[in-house]
C-alpha cells in the first residue's frame, strides 16, 4: 500500500500512514479473525528486511519470499506428495507446508485442482 499510494497515486508517506492507521481497527477486528475461518490460507513472508517500509524502495519479489500455506482441516492433505512435488518445501506444522515463493503458483496448482475434474456434458 505505502509503495504503491507513493509511487502511482503520489500520497505523501503521512497521507498513505494516516490511512493505514485509521484502518487499523478493521483490519484486527474484521480482516484477521476472517483467516481463522479460511479452508487454505497462503501467506507470502519476505525474507528481506521489511523492517521500516516507508523506506523500502521495492516490494520483495518471489525469489526474496516464502509462501506459508496452512489448512484448516489438514486430514486427507497429502503432505509427503506436496513435499516430494514442491521442490524446496517442508512441512512447518501438522497443518502447514512452506513452498519457496517461486513455488506458489506450482503449489497454487497441486492444492487447488480437483483430482477428478466432471466430464464435460
Amino acid at each position: 500500500k505505502i509503495h504503491r499510494d507513493s509511487a502511482q497515486r503520489g500520497y505523501s508517506t503521512e497521507a498513505v500512514t494516516d490511512t493505514i492507521l485509521r484502518r487499523m481497527h478493521a483490519y484486527v477486528h474484521c480482516i484477521c479473525p476472517q483467516f481463522t475461518q479460511t479452508d487454505i490460507n497462503f501467506q507470502r513472508v519476505p525474507v528481506v528486511d521489511t523492517s521500516n517500509p516507508f523506506i523500502a524502495r521495492w516490494i520483495p519479489t518471489a525469489d526474496e519470499s516464502l509462501v506459508v500455506i496452512r489448512f484448516r482441516n489438514p486430514r486427507g492433505i497429502d503432505f509427503p506428495y506436496l513435499t516430494q512435488m514442491i521442490d524446496g518445501s517442508w512441512m512447518s506444522r501438522a497443518n502447514s507446508i512452506v513452498v519457496p515463493g517461486p513455488k506458489m503458483d506450482l503449489a497454487m496448482q497441486l492444492i487447488l485442482t480437483p483430482d477428478d475434474p466432471a466430464p464435460n456434458p
